[in-house]
């Protein structure tokens, strides 16, 4: 093949009508390893808390400066995205993502730790999620398909989280956590081939890509997206999200073992909750495109309250937090589909990358407060409680604070 035909066959790939599914396919799978891996790594935290005599805020610490990694990584990679493209971007964070789980299990003091399992971790997992991805789906995928593509895209992290736990869990069982996360390195570089189809800066022009409105300049879009009320009002909510998953996926396994169950509780929890929330976000996307996406982000975030609030008074067994944790599940991503597609029905795709990359940078210094906080909690009190009741206070906020929002797109495409 010579130089000038591997353009033109790329070229005449995405003129096909495959072309959006195999950029949906592989960006799902990209989703699906990344956060896989990222949400298991809590089973590590018992074992480790035994052999290196750390505190339980020292890893508190090191996944809260995770979570705020990934939030700060994620608006400047979908920025290098839409300036660069998608491909080159995802490589990159693959490789980083790999060297912070291969060094993490051989770290010999706190220091070392939060560079590893927080700095290189959190940037690599940044870099290849949300903002970057549910970009280029949305730019291969018309307005009337775009939500459900989005809801099928994050359900691919959900099958990721309901394979990995239960294998992280057994390698652990059987290797020891130093071995198993170099292997949960070399699984993270199968991200690489996947980013080869999700090529281009803009990967809009196929037959059912969605019209490129908006802001003809990144600072021109950042500006009208920070004087909308609504994007400040997206961004309170995902900071609650945020705060959510990142003491459960933190802190659910030392909560287990608090309740003196046993550590496949915890991993069959994380499983759960990954498939209850294929369904969660697949129902989302489904429901994002024929109902307001303000209304489905308030009811899962009163839904969150209320399941969290129940949980607290229930008694403490496996079958309790198995239960829990399907319910949580199938509310769990689903705020993903609907928040990005709020954007992009608001603001337009062409930087969509770099708008939800803002949110998410929310989404993770919630987490940062969620993780780090349920850490000093149980070191200072011996349990979760305050986290618990934290966890329910905002799941109200967050279902209040999205009804106000204006979701009237800002253009049409009749002005295009």
């Amino acid at each position: 093949m010579s130089p000038t035909q591997s353009p033109t066959r790329m070229a005449l790939l995405r003129a096909t009508r495959w072309f959006p599914w195999i950029v949906l396919l592989c960006g799902g799978l990209v989703l699906s390893l990344n956060l896989g891996v990222r949400q298991s790594l809590g089973l590590f935290i018992p074992d480790m808390l035994n052999d290196t005599g750390w505190t339980a805020s020292t890893f508190g610490l090191a996944f809260a400066i995770q979570n705020l990694m990934w939030g700060v990584s994620a608006p400047i990679a979908g920025a290098i995205a839409d300036r660069f493209g998608t491909t080159r971007t995802l490589i990159g964070g693959a490789a980083i993502y790999a060297a912070g789980l291969y060094m993490m299990g051989t770290s010999s003091s706190p220091g070392e730790l939060h560079l590893t399992a927080g700095f290189l971790i959190g940037t690599g997992v940044g870099t290849t999620s949300f903002p970057v991805i549910l970009a280029a789906i949305s730019r291969v995928f018309s307005p009337e398909r775009r939500s459900f593509a989005l809801g099928i895209a994050s359900a691919g992290g959900s099958v990721g989280q309901f394979v990995m736990a239960p294998t992280a869990q057994m390698l652990n069982g059987s290797f020891g956590y130093v071995t198993t996360l170099m292997i949960l390195a070399a699984i993270a570089m199968l991200m690489v081939p996947a980013a080869f189809a999700l090529t281009g800066k803009a990967e809009g022009n196929s037959p059912t890509a969605a019209p490129d409105l908006g802001p003809q300049g990144l600072m021109a879009a950042f500006h009208e997206a920070r004087k909308h009320r609504g994007f400040m009002l997206l961004n309170a909510g995902f900071f609650v999200c945020g705060f959510h998953v990142a003491v459960v996926t933190t802190h659910l396994p030392t909560f287990t073992a608090l309740c003196g169950l046993p550590s496949s509780v915890a991993a069959e929890g994380l499983a759960l909750i990954g498939l209850f929330n294929i369904f969660g976000t697949l129902t989302a996307g489904w429901a994002g495109g024929r109902f307001s996406k303000k209304f489905g982000l308030s009811f899962i975030y009163g839904m969150r309250a209320v399941v969290i609030l129940i949980f607290i008074f229930a008694p403490k067994t496996s079958e309790t937090i198995l239960l829990f944790s399907a319910t949580l599940g199938a509310l769990w991503l689903s705020t993903v589909p609907l928040t990005s597609g709020l954007i992009a029905q608001v603001f337009g795709p062409r930087y969509m990358a770099t708008l939800f990359g803002i949110v998410m940078l929310s989404h993770q210094i919630g987490a940062f407060f969620g993780a780090w906080m349920g850490g000093i909690v149980y070191d200072m009190t011996g349990n979760f409680d305050a986290v618990w009741w934290v966890s329910v206070a905002l799941g109200v906020f967050a279902a209040l604070v999205h009804m106000p929002i204006d979701d009237k797109e800002l253009r049409s495409t009749a002005k295009a």
